[in-house]
């Protein structure tokens, strides 16, 4: 896509935690600084901060006083979101309040699935909320509540790190070239999945998607999780001198085939999948040496697969949030689980361990070996109280900021905030690509998922 068009400008599938805000406990939180809101914000992050504690008896009333009138005013055209990693418990809030959590497939197809619900707004990263708008009709809107929320490994593959390349192998392999694209990408990366007649993929279904790839003969380009495409590609049978791994970030934005070595260049035509550096700043803390140390101790270990594949094969399992929150709710009482992924959900999950018998623990906490892994993903982490109280009300007022509007396209620098919006041309254009891919991966996970019944 030419960057020359561009201007700056009922499904019940998902099951409730039942996890609960109890008295006296601590909200897992880090207060922001009040500079990091946006202006239209900076009103009940001053309430927020002024509060005398953060515990829920404290925090939930004053909530109650923005949140309940606007869940009533929209009642079943809005429907509020959260990803199982977030933070500050705001999962248990947004559940609290009606609303559903779920893992990133799931997220995805929200919309389509609620096709009377209007609203949609989500206490998740901006990929997460992206891609709902991309499904989404025309009489959809989605919003999140912090624009600024990210994730570490999506920045690693940003439009204009991945396009020169994508372009290089585009234009050496031509349509031999098929791009799967992970859910932790924006919409302009499953644009290009979609030019080549790829597919996204979640870490719940990466299989199904690399097998399909595969079984096409096509050379596949997988982004950006390096270690998920590892993981994945050892599940499909691709043995690792069949894959070629290219840097992350800007370095890879430079580089030049014509400047490879003929060796170079024979060992990438040999390649049936090359892999996009980045990663998962949550997921490599993990070290077989955790893994060994637990199961030492009598204890099952699962892992998500964006871990390294030195930790993946040597786990007792391996698969997606819902994989591993599912594996909690059946284990049997007295099971003993280490659960290597990010630090919110093992948080939470150690909770719902404790109502079923089950003690689950975080892979990294180790002290000798690692030490304390904390509350989880900062990045994630932004999803607070304020901003969901103050995104709310606005919306209940008719004065949310149209920063919080998520179209197909959008761009949003996770530092400053600022935002790049597609003109229309391009949007449309982008959200054809982008649904091809995305649709591809839902028909293939749906027709998998029959046939295993």
């Amino acid at each position: 896509m030419s960057r020359e068009l561009r201007i700056i400008s009922e499904d019940r599938s998902i099951k409730r935690s039942d996890l609960l805000l109890t008295p006296g406990m601590d909200i897992c939180q880090t207060d922001l600084p009040l500079d990091w809101y946006q202006e239209e914000f900076k009103p009940y992050a001053e309430e927020y901060l002024a509060l005398p504690d953060r515990r829920p008896e404290t925090v939930l009333p004053w909530m109650d006083r923005y949140v309940l009138p606007a869940v009533n005013h929209f009642g079943d055209q809005m429907l509020l979101l959260a990803h199982f990693y977030m933070g500050g418990e705001i999962v248990k809030m947004v559940e609290r309040y009606g609303g559903q959590i779920a893992d990133s497939y799931k997220l995805a197809l929200q919309a389509t699935q609620h096709p009377k619900a209007t609203l949609f707004v989500e206490s998740a990263v901006h990929f997460m909320a992206e891609t709902i708008a991309l499904l989404a009709s025309d009489s959809q809107e989605v919003f999140i509540t912090n624009p600024k929320s990210g994730c570490t490994m999506e920045t690693m593959a940003k439009e204009d790190m991945v396009e020169p390349l994508f372009e290089e192998l585009l234009g050496r392999y031509g349509d031999d070239l098929v791009v799967i694209a992970y859910m932790n990408t924006s919409g302009r990366l499953k644009a290009m999945a979609g030019r080549t007649n790829g597919a996204v993929c979640t870490s719940s279904n990466a299989h199904i998607i690399m097998e399909w790839a595969l079984e096409s003969g096509k050379r596949i380009l997988f982004l950006p999780d390096q270690h998920l495409g590892r993981n994945t590609a050892a599940k499909v049978g691709i043995p690792e001198d069949q894959h070629f791994l290219f840097p992350a970030g800007y370095e890879a934005a430079s580089i030049r085939l014509d400047n490879f070595a003929n060796s170079e260049l024979e060992r990438l035509d040999n390649a049936k999948l090359i892999l996009w550096g980045g990663f998962c700043g949550v997921h490599t803390v993990f070290k077989p040496d955790h893994v060994r140390y637990w199961q030492s101790r009598g204890y099952r270990t699962l892992v998500h697969p964006e871990c390294p594949l030195s930790v993946v094969s040597i786990a007792d399992g391996a698969g997606s949030t819902n994989y591993l929150w599912s594996e909690i709710e059946h284990a049997a009482p007295g099971a003993k689980l280490a659960i290597a992924t990010e630090g919110h959900f093992v948080r939470n999950a150690a909770e719902l361990g404790k109502k079923l018998g089950v003690e689950v623990v975080n892979v990294a906490d180790i002290p000798h070996l690692h030490g304390q892994m904390g509350c989880g993903c900062a990045t994630m982490s932004r999803n607070d109280p304020p901003h969901l109280v103050a995104l709310l009300d606005l919306l209940r007022l008719g004065k949310a900021p149209d920063l919080n509007r998520v179209l197909p396209g959008d761009v949003v620098d996770e530092r400053t905030g600022w935002r790049e919006r597609m003109d229309g041309p391009s949007q449309a254009k982008l959200v054809r690509d982008a649904r091809k891919s995305l649709e591809q991966m839902i028909r293939l996970t749906e027709n998998a998922r029959k046939n295993a019944e």
